[in-house]
């Protein structure tokens, strides 16, 4: 079953609108390897910003915190889904949020597949060929955003007008996310700073 489901995930990278609508109908995806793509495109761009050569890379490596990339994707990705699935809703959509999920993390597919090889072929070019290095770098991003574009057009079941409408609704509703939680954060470090000294003073006081 798991076989089936990963040639699925790379049948997708190829025939997008079959892949997907397949996903949406015949329930061909899997929320775990959806997962898991995610999982092993975060590594992939971790390791891309840690050790691809410094032709290409003027990041300091002992900058870098795996952990930090590892989250920072996982939230944005957790974001575009719940945005996403909120905005649709409204919009009459068709897809789950369960096949927004794996549309999206099919999506990441060729961030696996391109930029481990990109990182290695970057230790084997000069200075005056790092242009070969940021196409493959450059055709992975293009290619998993039309991914994610086709993928929400194809679950939803929209025009290609009303799909474009709705990612850039999408991004917005994910920045209002965003802005609530870090508010959220700050009311509750707040309650509890004040909780916490009005303890302090009631425990001085007796």
């Amino acid at each position: 079953m798991f076989k089936e489901k990963t040639k699925h995930a790379f049948y997708t990278l190829t025939h997008p609108f079959d892949g997907f609508y397949e996903i949406r109908h015949f329930e061909k995806g899997s929320i775990y390897l959806a997962l898991c793509i995610l999982f092993l495109g975060s590594i992939s761009f971790s390791l891309n910003r840690q050790y691809a050569s410094f032709v290409v890379n003027d990041t300091n490596p002992l900058d870098i915190n795996s952990f930090i990339d590892l989250l920072a994707i996982a939230v944005i990705f957790l974001l575009f889904c719940v945005g996403n699935w909120s905005i649709t809703t409204l919009m009459e959509g068709e897809g789950r949020f369960r096949d927004i999920v794996i549309a999206t993390g099919y999506s990441i597919l060729p961030i696996v597949l391109l930029f481990m090889p990109a990182t290695l072929f970057s230790h084997f070019i000069a200075a005056d060929e790092e242009a070969f290095y940021f196409l493959f770098i450059a055709l992975s991003v293009i290619w998993m955003v039309l991914l994610v574009f086709i993928g929400n057009m194809t679950i939803h079941n929209y025009s290609f007008s009303k799909a474009l409408a709705t990612m850039l609704i999408t991004i917005i509703a994910m920045l209002i996310i965003l802005f609530l939680m870090v508010l959220l954060f700050s009311l509750v470090q707040q309650i509890y700073s004040f909780l916490r000294s009005f303890y302090t003073e009631i425990i001085f006081r007796n």
